[in-house]
């Protein structure tokens, strides 16, 4: 009866009875590491631009920049250039790397606005790059396109792509087409989850469009001749 005891009962019984002294799940903080992504083409290819750990920061990748520009070879030389959301500013910096005029860079995180003018003030100290113009406006970018007076002619591309949760594309639109930074001809791209589909205003004429997973690119044509040519 006792080896019937050891051998088998009393293992069942700590089995089902004897609490199991577990160790105790170890909550992960968030990563705050930080990454870089790279620029592309240009003057300044190659170069690097940090991507803080913030959330809602989502620099557009390097096939999908490739595609976009690929889409505006023909209009980028000169162009002036808003970049709403910009967050660490990769479409912007593109886009003057590859010979645009100017850009605005609008962000609402203060510490990715304060990254973005250190990386544009390290690009731009080459002498070569002298002639660029930029700004970085630290502000919600639908209220800064609402009261902006300081931009002395309209631009001529501008990149929206807020942060996915946030649901600012039909805002964002609506505001622009009040404000008096587009033109006729404007070129406005927009890119958002593949899952969602944002309303778009009459006046947005569809010149390129893709599929890349689960994110959409969208390019349009601002055509609204009561912002003349």
């Amino acid at each position: 009866m006792l080896d019937l005891y050891l051998g088998g009962i009393l293992p069942l019984y700590k089995a089902f009875v004897v609490p199991h002294h577990h160790k105790k799940p170890v909550n992960k903080a968030k990563s705050t590491q930080e990454s870089t992504i790279r620029i592309i083409a240009g003057h300044w290819r190659g170069r690097k631009i940090k991507v803080l750990c913030e959330d809602g920061l989502r620099p557009t990748g390097d096939r999908l920049r490739e595609v976009l520009f690929n889409w505006l070879m023909a209009d980028i030389n000169g162009a002036r250039i808003l970049d709403l959301f910009a967050g660490t500013g990769a479409l912007g910096l593109e886009a003057l790397s590859r010979g645009a005029k100017s850009a605005d860079f609008v962000e609402s995180n203060i510490r990715a606005a304060t990254q973005l003018k250190a990386t544009l003030t390290a690009l731009a100290s080459g002498s070569e790059q002298s002639q660029i113009q930029w700004r970085v406006h630290s502000a919600d970018a639908n209220k800064w396109v609402s009261n902006d007076t300081s931009s002395p002619a309209p631009f001529d591309i501008v990149f929206i792509d807020p942060p996915f949760a946030d649901d600012l594309w039909q805002t964002s639109l609506e505001a622009l087409s009040q404000s008096s930074v587009l033109k006729h001809g404007t070129l406005i791209y927009i890119e958002h989850p593949s899952n969602v589909q944002p309303s778009m205003l009459p006046e947005l004429h569809l010149k390129k469009s893709k599929r890349a997973g689960s994110v959409t690119m969208n390019l349009y044509e601002y055509l609204n001749t009561r912002h003349g040519e």
